[in-house]
């Protein structure tokens, strides 16, 4: 071997190739490098597909999307499974997947006295979280770590929850007669099969517990008017109440009159006249029998004669319809007055024949009569007739308890056999 023949040449062709292999072990190693991570990547993808398993590593979610009530307790119902020589270190729930960081519910304020896991470390992952609100609406992942300090995600595998509340949904008014329908509506299906409970003024309407999420009723009465929410059977959550305006035309019409007592001529006399409508009455008519005499629910009249005794009604009328009330009488009580004396028989009187004089007055309460005989104090007859037996000048009195009246004064004379009246 000659050595010497070795020139510099010849070693900068070893370090060339030298060179070259180094590259050429590099490419390969970045190569493989993007392999392995085009396979992680194709791995994730794969698991990202829901209920697929990749290598024995699975969480299922069943069901994927839950609608549940305010207030109620949810059971997410989870499955899970892993490769045969792994042990399960910890499990957990969490709702955040940003930047690979997975905070634990069961730590989180939040959820901490809500979340239960009712699971295991085998392949239960499911848990029950309590009085559930609208802020829970999220979506929810379970996450595990093994004794080989692997975390799995699982790709984007989730629950979905939605927490809604109730609402009823109602026409603003309704006539009496017709028929309403009143709807309990949420935001979304709710995953529980739901039994309907309605409720009025706040007491159950217990005849009305139905799957379906709504109350009819048919040919609605004013009885119905109220507010009325719902809920579901076992559940605590009532819906906001919503007022149904049943309107209708007036009923109950009724005339009062003031003053109660006793009514005597000269009084101011209120007469009222209300009913039961809705909306309403705003119009009302004051009739005498069937003369009209005046408008308003008020209907006055100061210093009363007794020619406004009589029957009274009113008609109370709103755009639905309208009504009379029953008759009322104003019986108004007044002292005697326009009193007259009468004889009878009329023209010559023969003397033992009957002769009757007659008292007549107008009063209310009817009057009690007496007579008198001019300048004698004492009565010498009572009642509406009276019979003469002696010439004088007689008048009869007529009294209630409301004051009293006395008659001008007649002659009476008596000549033999016959009799003549003197004015």
């Amino acid at each position: 071997m000659n050595t010497q023949g070795f020139s510099s040449h010849d070693g900068n062709n070893v370090i060339n190739d030298l060179i070259l292999n180094i590259y050429c072990i590099f490419v390969v190693v970045i190569v493989l490098l993007k392999f392995v991570s085009m396979a992680a990547t194709i791995l994730i993808f794969l698991l990202m597909i829901h209920g697929v398993s990749s290598a024995g590593w699975s969480v299922s979610y069943s069901p994927s999307h839950i609608c549940a009530l305010k207030n109620s307790s949810v059971i997410m119902s989870c499955t899970y499974t892993y490769p045969t020589g792994y042990q399960i270190r910890k499990v957990f729930w969490t709702k955040t997947l940003e930047h690979e960081v997975f905070p634990d519910l069961s730590k989180d304020p939040e959820y901490s006295q809500r979340l239960q896991y009712l699971g295991d470390k085998q392949k239960n992952c499911t848990i029950r979280l309590s009085h559930v609100t609208q802020k829970d609406s999220h979506t929810y992942y379970f996450r595990f770590i093994t004794d080989k300090e692997i975390v799995k995600s699982l790709g984007k595998q989730r629950l979905t929850l939605t927490v809604t509340d109730l609402q009823v949904e109602s026409p603003e008014r309704v006539t009496e007669g017709d028929s309403v329908r009143l709807t309990c509506k949420s935001s979304c299906t709710l995953t529980d099969r739901a039994t309907f409970i309605w409720y009025r003024n706040s007491q159950p309407l217990t005849e009305r517990r139905d799957r379906n999420n709504q109350l009819l009723l048919q040919s609605v009465r004013r009885e119905d008017a109220g507010r009325y929410s719902c809920a579901l059977h076992e559940h605590t959550y009532i819906s906001p109440a919503v007022y149904l305006n049943v309107t209708y035309p007036p009923k109950s019409v009724s005339v009062s009159i003031s003053p109660s007592a006793e009514i005597v001529e000269g009084d101011s006399v209120t007469l009222s006249c209300s009913s039961d409508s809705n909306p309403p009455a705003l119009n009302f008519s004051w009739f005498k029998g069937r003369t009209f005499v005046g408008s308003g629910r008020i209907y006055s009249i100061s210093k009363i004669s007794s020619d406004e005794s009589g029957e009274y009604k009113c008609k109370s009328r709103n755009k639905h319809g309208e009504k009379y009330s029953d008759t009322i009488t104003l019986n108004v009580m007044y002292p005697p007055k326009t009193i007259s004396v009468s004889i009878s028989p009329s023209g010559e009187i023969v003397e033992g024949d009957p002769m009757t004089l007659s008292c007549s007055s107008d009063s209310n309460p009817p009057a009690e009569i007496s007579w008198f005989k001019e300048n004698q104090s004492s009565a010498v007859g009572s009642g509406q007739s009276f019979s003469a037996l002696q010439s004088g000048r007689f008048y009869c009195e007529a009294h209630n308890q409301h004051g009293s009246q006395r008659s001008d004064a007649v002659a009476v004379t008596v000549k033999g056999r016959a009799a003549h009246l003197l004015t």
